[in-house]
């Protein structure tokens, strides 16, 4: 598995729990306002690129006071070594939270059945119209959205930890879109709003982009709980 980042102890990443991140580059989105865009172009003039031994080795030493790793992109479901490397954590005894976009269920779905994830965190970038998701991933891909909408139920029901969660983008990403993706994932454990954070964009001129105010965030969490569509909704900062 291709590794271009490494960090040994985060506490607020994984809810609840110590872990190590890993960070893998490639990803089949171009979203104007990703911060990783180094990672997702795979930038390797930026990026360290370490050798997947080297990363084992260093989260086997961290077990001891690690309760698991975290492993981010990039989108971490396109890596053709995923399966083994995560078998390979499982076998350390650390529990594994994914990152993904949700663009392939099928990957998803053999983690699920392996039981090789224990928490699972996937973007929904904005509400699920061909137009609007193709404007907020920057790519055009007529299965994309069925995708997203298999990985959702995948989720649901999978009886595992997660969090669905969106980057509130102005442009992008409105109330009325937020209150949509709601009532899609209605009924899940936890949904977060993504205060958007316009730095080091990979669309230059979404530097430019002014953040909603944290109150229009509230509004919207306020009225997704009570209209009971989902009961933790909660911003990030």
């Amino acid at each position: 598995m291709e590794i271009c980042g490494f960090q040994r102890v985060s506490l607020i990443d994984y809810p609840g729990r110590i872990a190590s991140i890993v960070f893998v580059p490639g990803c089949n989105m171009r979203c104007p306002f990703c911060h990783n865009s180094d990672l997702a172009l795979r930038n390797y003039g930026k990026l360290n690129v370490y050798r997947e031994e080297t990363i084992l080795r260093k989260l086997h030493d961290a077990s001891r006071f690690i309760d698991g790793v975290e492993i981010t992109g990039g989108e971490p479901t396109l890596q053709q070594g995923l399966v083994d490397f995560i078998a390979e954590c499982k076998d350390m005894g650390l529990l594994v939270k994914l990152d993904t976009n949700g663009s392939n269920p099928g990957k998803l779905r053999e983690l699920l059945e392996k039981k090789l994830v224990d928490y699972v965190a996937m973007d929904v970038k904005t509400a699920l119209d061909a137009g609007k998701y193709t404007k907020a991933i920057g790519v055009s891909n007529a299965a994309m959205l069925k995708n997203i909408d298999e990985s959702i139920s995948l989720l649901l029901n999978s009886g595992i930890e997660y969090e669905f969660r969106t980057t509130v983008v102005p442009g992008l990403v409105s109330a009325e879109d937020l209150k949509s993706i709601a009532q899609r994932i209605k009924g899940a454990k936890a949904y977060y709003l993504q205060q958007y954070v316009a730095h080091n964009t990979l669309d230059p001129s979404y530097e430019k982009v002014l953040p909603y105010s944290d109150k229009v965030l509230q509004d919207a969490c306020n009225e997704i709980r009570q209209e009971g569509l989902i009961v933790y909704c909660s911003i990030r900062s």
